[in-house]
């Protein structure tokens, strides 16, 4: 008895170099390693026309091509119009020029010469991370759409997402291990930014997960005797790589160690939340606190920072899911951390306030009684 073979994807690849030799060069080691050459072109307008024409799942582009353009400004006019993922290839790459590549939506680069382990994990690494993107606003559509089955899409959408995560997780570690002709300095930092992109990404999914659950009725407590006090000091302590030079983070204790039956680890969401945001929306530095009291049969914690602040407008809005200041800038953000706080704050049976003024700092204040029911 026969069974029909496993149709594999082909990945369809745009070379664009300008050099001959080292475009027929890279074709045979990337034919060798099972992938197809869509085209190979060596300026940037021929790029752009045949990007458009095939398609290709992935482009190869020199950043020092003929014509008009370079490969980046290349790059970023794909980017815009066609959503191709792009991975640089350069006899030299100084931060300046990995900045403006990063800025065109680079999905990574490639020193020449080039070595198979080494093209062969970076273009996995590509491919993956784009799909990743293209899945992730599918599911922010989902996040945002008004759909009775949003959750379960939602759900099973944060699982199917895992092995991408996985796969980008194991080739930078690929990365990190390669030898690679470039300086142990500039391997770190790439393989650094492909891990914080994971990292980001884990967390966001983790927040679209959790507010699907608490849409749907599904987040529950878990409650347990916590020494609240250690339990504040523990979560400075994991923020510590966030902090810089510029910040100084104070933690203060207005009680004895206070136990309480709380839920640890969305207790701990709600409290990461609220301190990342007090560094980031602080770019400037200045004074971050907690302070930590009991009143009225109350746990009360407090977060203030010296930061960018907020309208009174956005104010009243803060925890609607999506919603940022207008004058966060270039600060990243998801808009739905605030969201979610609230969530876990009216779970608990407490009260979340906030006190802010532009340019002069946030205070948040929580309110959670010692036995929630």
């Amino acid at each position: 008895m026969s069974f029909p073979e496993k149709t594999i994807k082909k990945i369809y690849i745009l070379i664009v170099e300008d050099e001959l030799l080292i475009a027929k060069n890279l074709s045979q080691k990337l034919q060798k390693l099972g992938y197809q050459i869509a085209d190979i072109v060596s300026s940037g307008a021929d790029a752009i026309q045949r990007a458009g024409e095939l398609k290709p799942d992935l482009i190869l582009m020199d950043i020092v091509i003929k014509g008009d353009m370079d490969g980046i400004a290349t790059a970023a006019i794909i980017h815009q119009e066609l959503d191709i993922p792009i991975i640089y290839t350069t006899a030299y790459a100084d931060d300046e020029t990995l900045q403006r590549a990063e800025n065109t939506g680079s999905y990574g680069y490639l020193l020449k010469p080039f070595k198979e382990r080494e093209l062969h994990a970076t273009i996995k690494i590509a491919l993956s991370k784009h799909q990743e993107a293209v899945n992730l606003q599918k599911i922010m559509a989902l996040a945002a759409a008004k759909s009775e089955n949003r959750a379960r899409f939602v759900s099973m959408a944060y699982h199917d997402l895992n092995t991408p995560l996985t796969t980008i997780q194991l080739s930078a570690e690929m990365l990190e291990d390669s030898n690679l002709q470039m300086s142990p300095g500039t391997k770190n930092k790439n393989v650094n930014r492909i891990k914080k992109a994971v990292s980001n990404m884990s967390e966001l999914l983790d927040d679209i997960l959790m507010l699907s659950k608490a849409e749907a009725g599904k987040l529950s407590l878990n409650l347990n005797q916590l020494n609240v006090t250690e339990f504040c000091t523990s979560i400075l302590e994991e923020l510590q790589p966030i902090v810089t030079d510029k910040h100084l983070v104070t933690f203060l204790a207005k009680t004895e160690p206070l136990h309480a039956n709380l839920d640890g680890k969305l207790l701990h969401h709600l409290l990461t939340n609220l301190l990342s945001n007090a560094i980031k929306y602080s770019p400037n530095g200045g004074n971050i606190s907690l302070e930590l009291s009991c009143e009225n049969q109350q746990i009360i914690f407090c977060v203030r920072d010296e930061g960018i602040g907020m309208t009174a407008e956005y104010e009243e809005k803060l925890f609607q899911q999506f919603e940022r200041g207008a004058n966060v800038g270039k600060i990243k953000g998801s808009g739905l951390g605030l969201c979610i706080v609230k969530h876990i704050v009216d779970l608990h049976g407490g009260t979340i306030s906030v006190e802010s003024a532009i340019g002069k700092g946030t205070t948040f204040i929580v309110a959670l009684p010692f036995f929630s029911q």
